[in-house]
């Protein structure tokens, strides 16, 4: 990382610390006119000024600091969480009041609530689910493959992830008409970034859809109160409710606004996960081959292979791929001062894509998880769900319904795609910009 401040450093702020490295105007204004992703910009200023730099994203804009330094990512998310914060969330149209918006006191009693359904006792009560799900996507593909009926991976993945986390919600499966009804929650999620940044303008060009999201909640809000279990007996959704008998502030609109929390959480990042997964594979069939070959069906080691899959891939595009926080207090960062009320843009996806860190970063390798030695051990080095007091708490449900699907379908089937994305879309996930059309041939393994 460049520690030298140099002439286009930023003027020290109060405290201590030295003057933050401040990229050239220069560099953004040639971004803006060319018309480039966010994250063209903030990888040539890594590049240029290292891990923790200050960067104008206008010409009369306050300085946003990027950090993708470990040391100084973990500084921020997990030492002090409480000096830099979430002050709004992109999606909160979307999610209103759910954990993942929600802040200060309010905030963790929504957490204490939810993690124990993640985590232990909590993950093996949705296992029978998960799997559940899993079985009907690989029956489908079955059916698929005997056909030769074309099919859209992407979709599938969501298909997958939805039927998972709606039995896990409610004890059934997805239904059809569920289904379709639910795709509403990925449309908005994906109009989010072109939204109008007038509240009201952008609550109004997603109303639609933002209508069948609570047809669809108030449905299964009632059903669960009125006590009726799936097949699989009560899901999450009941956790939610019995806690309205104790909690008052748990409203039918705050149970709605963490069903559909968890909605998002629970399918759009997974199928995203899997869906690039696939493509990767399409690109490196050598890694599905070793990761069959490192162990039997429902081994150990097979377990492990799969997992890495996952693992690179989400080094390669993580969950979210910058998590915005505000210092509340002057603070120095990595030697750094950063004055209160300035905005940061932590970002896991440029982090996994340092060349200091990870080696030949843009490869896809998955033995960077299974070979001792194989990936940096400091935690601020890989955070695909971020780390800390507010990393994601369906890690471990996400990992799970990823390395369980992945079991069912990699050992039968391989996907023959007709066309594959050509590039990227930044958003609140990172998503192939177009469709995923294949066939599917009898794998060899």
């Amino acid at each position: 990382m460049d520690t030298e401040a140099g002439p286009g450093s930023l003027a020290p702020a109060s405290g201590t610390g030295r003057p933050l490295p401040e990229a050239d105007p220069a560099l953004v204004a040639g971004w803006r006119a060319g018309g480039g992703e966010l994250v063209e910009l903030l990888s040539k200023v890594r590049e240029r000024l290292g891990g923790v730099a200050a960067v104008r994203l206008g010409p009369a804009a306050a300085p946003t600091v990027l950090v993708t330094d470990p040391q100084a990512v973990q500084h921020v998310l997990a030492r002090h969480p409480d000096r830099y914060v979430k002050r709004s969330h992109r999606a909160r149209l979307l999610i209103g009041d759910g954990v993942l918006a929600a802040t200060g006191a309010a905030w963790k009693r929504q957490r204490r609530l939810l993690q124990s359904q993640f985590t232990g006792v909590g993950m093996r009560r949705y296992e029978q689910r998960i799997t559940g799900a899993a079985r009907t996507t690989a029956a489908r593909w079955e059916g698929y493959a005997r056909t030769g009926q074309s099919l859209d991976v992407g979709r599938e993945m969501r298909r997958f992830a939805v039927d998972a986390i709606w039995r896990s919600l409610t004890g059934h499966p997805v239904d059809d008409e569920t289904e379709r009804e639910l795709a509403a929650v990925a449309a908005v999620a994906t109009a989010l970034p072109t939204l109008p940044a007038d509240a009201t303008d952008a609550r109004g060009a997603v109303a639609a859809d933002l209508a069948r999201i609570d047809t669809v909640a108030r449905h299964a809000i009632e059903a669960a109160r009125s006590g009726a279990a799936g097949p699989d007996g009560p899901g999450l959704l009941h956790v939610l409710t019995d806690a309205a008998a104790e909690h008052p502030e748990y409203t039918d609109r705050l149970i709605r606004d963490e069903l559909v929390t968890l909605l998002v959480a629970g399918h759009e990042t997974t199928a995203t996960t899997l869906t690039w997964l696939y493509l990767l594979l399409d690109r490196h069939p050598a890694a599905r081959e070793q990761a069959l070959a490192a162990g039997g069906e429902g081994s150990a080691g097979r377990r492990q292979a799969l997992q890495a899959l996952v693992h690179e891939t989400l080094r390669l595009y993580p969950s979210a791929w910058i998590l915005p926080r505000h210092a509340t207090e002057d603070d120095t960062l990595a030697g750094y001062a950063v004055e209160a009320g300035t905005d940061l843009l932590v970002s896991p996806y440029l982090t996994h894509r340092d060349p200091e860190l990870w080696p030949a970063p843009e490869r896809f390798d998955p033995r960077r998880f299974t070979a001792p030695d194989g990936r940096p051990t400091h935690p601020g080095a890989y955070y695909p769900f971020g780390i800390g007091p507010r990393a994601c708490i369906g890690l471990q449900f996400a990992l799970r319904e990823s390395t369980v699907l992945l079991e069912h379908l990699l050992p039968a089937h391989t996907p023959v795609f007709s066309a594959t994305p050509t590039g990227t879309t930044y958003g609140i996930t990172v998503r192939p910009d177009g469709p995923t059309p294949a066939t599917l041939q009898p794998s060899r393994s």
